[in-house]
C-alpha cells in the first residue's frame, strides 16, 4: 500500500499541467517529473539504488511513452494510439494510463523488494 500512495501522489499529486504537456518532448522536463515522482518515495525507502531505478525508469518510461509501444505489441496495432479507429479514444487513453500505472508499479514493487 506504501509504495502505490508514493505512486499515487508522485504521478498525480506532484504532476503539474506543465510536466504533463512536455515531458514527452524534453527529456528535461521528463528528468523533472522524474524527480518529483520519486520524493514520496523517500518516505519509504532511502536506499540509493532502489531510488535510481525509480527515478530512471520513470523518466524513460514517460518520456518515450512505453505504454504505447506495449499496447501496439499486444493488439498487434501500429497505429498512434495502438487501437483500431474503431476504439473510442477515452476507452483508449484509459487503457493507456491503467498499463503505464501497470508498469510503473510493478518496477516500484521489484525495485523496493530487492533493494530495500
Amino acid at each position: 500500500m506504501d509504495q502505490l500512495i508514493c505512486h499515487l501522489v508522485g504521478d498525480y499529486v506532484l504532476q503539474t499541467n506543465w510536466m504533463v504537456r512536455h515531458k514527452h518532448n524534453k527529456i528535461s522536463v521528463a528528468a523533472i517529473h522524474a524527480l518529483f515522482y520519486v520524493l514520496p518515495f523517500l518516505l519509504i525507502t532511502q536506499q540509493p539504488v532502489t531510488l535510481l531505478v525509480i527515478f530512471s525508469t520513470h523518466l524513460v518510461i514517460d518520456h518515450y511513452r512505453l505504454a504505447r509501444y506495449l499496447i501496439r505489441l499486444r493488439n498487434w496495432c501500429w497505429t498512434d494510439s495502438g487501437f483500431s479507429t474503431e476504439t473510442p479514444n477515452h476507452i483508449a487513453q484509459a487503457i493507456n494510463i491503467v498499463i503505464d500505472n501497470t508498469i510503473h508499479l510493478t518496477i516500484n514493487y521489484l525495485a523496493i523488494k530487492y533493494f530495500g
